[in-house]
């Protein structure tokens, strides 16, 4: 009998024969819980680069411990590989492969003062400590650890916006908490700080930056709950008196603890301002029950993670699952306070504005994946994100490219809010203006800047004027078929046409003598010399990728890519191919080249459709083989479980996706394209009270083929279905077998289309 563990009432259990009734019945009464099977040490190892530490669903505050180490595996400020902790910052990313944020660090001490972080080689020179991993408890929403150097337990819980910290001391004549508002994380570099004790509970400031976030500001206030005895301020040397600004600013809080005394301090953020933080403290965390507000964060996170619930044949694939359904909910993170204000892209204060505005968009990464799937359940959030990106359109001219913290990176290739504005606007939301959005994409893929002057002159953008031409272009051709589907419902037709016209200039970056996109330089001449396997990271002319990739980034159109690959059996030959070849990247390699299987690269997103579009060309047996291979080997519950940069949830919305069964290969069209589910049931939860179920019969790690299906008890052969179809709500069974079905999927009518007629 397989091992089988249910969200439905029953938490755990090894077998089902093994239960009384009167186990059955206590079960039954036990609240379930989403969060005990998710791990936040799954992508801490490798180059994962996840958040470790204490937050809510999209909460503004990431409150967990950063190392003293540095470098690209340390983006989030922690590596699973490292021992050492300088503080518990208020901000991270997760994810994101470039380091940033990590403000308002927090480190409580005892002994001598120190106000120095420390070095590897010269730790006693500074505050750092060594921890053990055997001392850490991390779950969502709670974050547990043991200071080694100062015998110092912490535990970090948080709200929305409000970061809660319990220090219990040793019996110490000499306590401390640093506060470190020079300390920030990879590129961060404060510019201007400043610390103020408002009272003798009561400290507050600002922490203004540049890194990534050119002009990044943030400001605080702390609540501790024993009085301050002394506080002294810093800029790199001691300064006279309880406030100082400056570029390096420290203050140090002093005084005297029992053996075992709790030591609590709240902590508000907002980009605004620091009377604004406390107000968040105020309207959030208003008293010091530190387990309440652990208990809430469990409870916010659980309310989420519940909107899918599945049954699995293992803890680890439960656990793979809720790990990863909790990674896609770290950001796009809340940018406002409780009174609504928030700090714009125009360096103005807005309020009143009606939507939650968040930050952190990575929307090269998650317009394939993460975006979709909150369509289908957050649905305020979705608003909240469009409404948010139309704001920074008004404020800056055009969608955000890769925006955090009020600023714009222009990070990665492509315009990629149009298709997210796009998908979701198709998809009926309503909650954001139509023209205005509209208004939005069409003149961000009209502006001259970032290649797309050459775009529009010459309908490709060439090799010698642009770094990573060829990844740029293909992604406005994805972009702007998005846009033309738009500017069909609103019924502007000569948009239409022309942006149509524009989503299939793809085809300008094929040479069909090579076989392969390529750089080109003009209408009779490409780059030379050329090897599709080479990738050259930042300054080739692909985006952390190769050749080999990007001749398959047409998600939008994947019949016109059969057709320009020589039709369907070529096609087939040629993406076997794209899954078995073997050849040298070259000395320099993009790092986020990584989970590959041949040229497939799963560790960077382009690839993230590819296994899919086997549906389209008459083999879906192929597709769920390869989706089966990626969900069992390159996601593990492991540290080192994710297989590349887990940018802001896309890796692990993939996951989620594709174990339930079905993926977004087109990221506007509104239709999911099947695979190989990896759950024996599912719940989603959806607007209305409405619910899609989920039955998988016959699953198992040989049976990967789907063999027959049911659609709201009636037959159902295509090998897609559509978004409105999943929002009416109903039930989808799937029977899997471990041969290719001979019904399922087979034969023209059933093939995965990229426009539904």
């Amino acid at each position: 009998m397989k091992k089988q563990i249910c969200l439905a009432g029953v938490l755990a259990f090894f077998s089902l024969s093994s239960f009384s009734q009167s186990h059955k019945k206590a079960a039954a009464a036990t609240p379930v819980s989403f969060t005990k099977y998710v791990d936040p040490y799954i992508g801490t190892g490798f180059h994962g680069h996840v958040f470790v530490g204490a937050n809510v669903p999209f909460g503004a505050v990431q409150l967990g411990p950063t190392n003293l180490s540095e470098g690209w595996d340390w983006c989030s400020g922690y590596h699973i590989s490292d021992s050492t902790i300088v503080g518990f910052q208020h901000t991270h990313l997760s994810g994101t492969g470039i380091g940033d944020l990590g403000d308002i660090s927090f480190m409580p001490t005892t002994g001598p003062i120190k106000t120095y972080k420390g070095g590897l080689k010269s730790m006693q020179s500074g505050y750092v400590s060594l921890f053990s991993h055997n001392d850490e408890v991390v779950k969502p929403g709670y974050y547990k650890v043991k200071l080694k150097r100062y015998d110092i337990g912490v535990e970090l819980t948080a709200s929305t916006r409000v970061g809660m910290h319990k220090y219990t001391f040793p019996a110490s004549k000499d306590a401390h908490i640093v506060i470190d508002l020079q300390e920030g994380i990879g590129w961060d570099k404060a510019y201007e700080t400043y610390i103020k004790q408002e009272d003798k509970y009561t400290i507050s400031g600002y922490r203004f930056s540049k890194g990534w976030a050119v002009d990044q500001r943030i400001y605080f206030t702390a609540v501790f709950s024993k009085p301050i005895k002394t506080f002294t301020v810093y800029d790199s040397t001691a300064k006279a008196g309880t406030q100082v600004k400056g570029a390096k600013v420290k203050g140090v809080i002093s005084f005297e603890t029992a053996k075992g005394e709790v030591v609590y301090a709240k902590v508000g953020i907002s980009p605004v301002s620091s009377a604004n933080a406390m107000l968040n403290i105020k309207a959030e965390i208003p008293g010091w029950d530190f387990n309440k507000v652990a208990a809430d964060a469990d409870k916010a996170w659980n309310t989420q993670l519940g909107k899918i619930s599945i049954k699995a044949d293992s803890l680890s694939q439960m656990k793979k699952f809720y790990t990863s359904f909790y990674h896609s909910m770290i950001a796009p993170s809340i940018f406002n306070d409780v009174n609504g204000d928030y700090w714009g892209t125009d360096k103005k204060v807005h309020k009143n504005v009606g939507f939650n505005n968040v930050t952190t968009f990575s929307l090269w990464d998650t317009y394939r994946s993460n975006n979709p799937l909150s369509t289908i359940i957050h649905p305020e959030h979705t608003n909240d994100m469009i409404n948010s990106m139309l704001a920074i359109y008004q404020q800056q001219g055009t969608l955000p490219t890769w925006h955090l913290m009020a600023n714009e990176t222009n990070c990665m290739v492509g315009y990629s809010a149009v298709p997210v504005v796009a998908d979701a606007l198709l998809k009926g939301y309503k909650g954001f203006d139509a023209n205005l959005a509209y208004e939005a994409m069409k003149t961000t893929a009209m502006q001259d800047a970032r290649g797309v002057k050459y775009v529009k002159k010459y309908g490709f953008i060439p090799a010698d004027s642009s770094r990573e031409s060829v990844s740029m272009g293909l992604e406005y051709a994805v972009d702007d078929w998005c846009l033309a589907q738009v500017a069909k419902k609103l019924g502007k037709t000569a948009d239409y046409e022309y942006f149509s016209k524009r989503g299939q200039y793809y085809k300008n970056y094929y040479d069909p003598k090579a076989g392969f996109m390529r750089g080109r330089l003009s209408e009779t001449a490409w780059r030379t010399p050329y090897s599709p396997f080479i990738s050259i990271h930042e300054t080739g002319d692909f985006t952390e990728g190769n050749g080999w990739e990007y001749t398959f980034l047409v998600p939008q159109d994947v019949e016109g890519m059969i057709t320009m690959l020589g039709g369907k059996d070529k096609f087939n030959i040629k993406l076997d191919s794209l899954f078995i070849a073997q050849g040298d990247m070259g000395a320099f390699k993009s790092p986020d080249v990584s989970g590959l299987i041949g040229q497939y690269a799963h560790g960077n997103e382009p690839s993230h459709p590819m296994a899919y579009y086997y549906n389209y060309s008459g083999q879906p047996w192929k597709t769920a083989a390869k989706v089966r291979y990626i969900l069992d080997d390159f996601y593990t519950d492991k540290p080192d479980g994710v297989i590349g940069n887990e940018d802001v949830g896309q890796m692990s919305a993939w996951y989620v996706l594709s174990a339930l069964g079905f993926y977004p290969v087109n990221p506007a069209n509104g239709l999911y394209v099947f695979g190989s589910p990896v759950i024996t049931e599912a719940t989603l939860k959806l607007q209305g009270n409405k619910t899609f179920h989920i039955v998988v019969k016959n699953n198992g790690p040989k049976n990967m083929y789907i063999n027959a299906m049911k659609l709201n008890g009636v037959n159902y052969t295509k090998t897609y279905f559509a978004h409105k179809t999943l929002m009416n709500g109903g039930q989808l069974e799937i029977t899997m077998g471990d041969k290719p079905g001979t019904v399922w999927g087979v034969g023209d009518a059933n093939k995965a289309v990229s426009v539904l007629k």
